[in-house]
């Protein structure tokens, strides 16, 4: 069994590159996988491993500027999620383009999960998905709203768009761990909103704490990394991820006549070319030897939040 461990902190580091190193060192000399980002705002990621190796990724974490009262989130696979470890400088750690946010500033109110269901159910209360379509669509809360954009970047201007429509609302929102709602509440509250909230620990904290008779969350979350997506108490889900296109798909699609294996699936059967399909075909066929070898064949990530 793996423990998977979701964490982000934003906090102020003076010079990231001088931590990628060490840190890389240490997952790899300690067998963990997975992706971290670095940036001058903080760090973010998801990284999988044995119990000792995430104590130890943690534990240097820890011990990083303005890191000592970090949180993540964490949960288990039977397989090892991840191909290899990671470390990457970036601009910002979760990918807003807004170059004034800083949730280090201010951000909404945190809303614990066991107070959510109240708080949506108020009239008053608007509650907005933060993620990106490939992500709500295979499961969101009850009535919540949902932007269809394709990235955090197109969040901006979703809001300058419709922001009439929550005129003297207040406002709810929620995303898979909590850290694009650090920028979205800030952002928000830049713009003049008053009463602005998030939920606390994101999707996966309520689906580990709320009972499934008690939830109002409807489908499975996205996550990202092989297990792609989990149900009430984090158990994996049904989903499979097209390694074409990166978006989930259930079982039942690989019927579609859409469907390729590692190709296309009914959501990008018209978004590549056949050059582009071809190498497709060739990166499925080395995936297939290696996993007749009894290797890993590294594939690619899962789509960027």
């Amino acid at each position: 069994m793996f423990t998977i461990a979701a964490l982000y902190h934003f906090t102020r580091f003076d010079d990231p590159s001088a931590l990628q190193a060490p840190l890389l060192a240490l997952a790899q000399a300690k067998g963990v996988t997975g992706s971290l980002l670095l940036a001058n705002e903080g760090i973010n990621g998801t990284i999988a491993g044995s119990r000792a190796g995430i104590d130890a990724v943690l534990a240097h974490i820890r011990a990083l500027p303005g890191c000592a009262e970090f949180s993540w989130k964490e949960s288990t696979a039977t397989d090892q999620p991840f191909g290899k470890m990671k470390v990457r400088l970036k601009n910002e750690i979760v990918t807003m383009g807004v170059p004034d946010v800083d949730p280090n500033a201010s951000v909404g109110h945190y809303v614990q999960p066991e107070d959510w269901n109240d708080l949506i159910a108020q009239d008053d209360v608007v509650v907005i998905d933060t993620r990106n379509d490939y992500e709500v669509s295979i499961g969101t809360f009850e009535g919540a709203v949902d932007p269809k954009t394709e990235s955090f970047r197109d969040f901006p201007g979703w809001w300058q768009d419709n922001k009439d429509r929550f005129h003297n609302k207040r406002v709810a929102m929620f995303c898979t761990g909590g850290i694009r709602c650090e920028k979205s509440t800030n952002y928000l509250i830049s713009q003049g909103v008053e009463d602005v909230f998030h939920l606390k620990g994101g999707i996966l904290q309520y689906l580990e704490d709320i009972p499934k008779e008690e939830s109002t969350w409807e489908g499975e979350c996205f996550v990202f990394d092989n297990r792609v997506s989990v149900g009430h108490g984090l158990t994996e889900g049904p989903h499979e991820l097209c390694h074409a296109c990166r978006r989930p798909i259930l079982p039942e699609d690989k019927n579609r006549v859409e469907f390729e294996q590692g190709v296309s699936c009914h959501q990008c059967i018209d978004q590549f070319d056949e050059a582009r399909r071809e190498r497709f075909r060739e990166r499925q066929k080395q995936m297939a030897l290696s996993a007749k070898r009894g290797e890993r064949h590294l594939g690619r990530d899962p789509l960027p939040r």
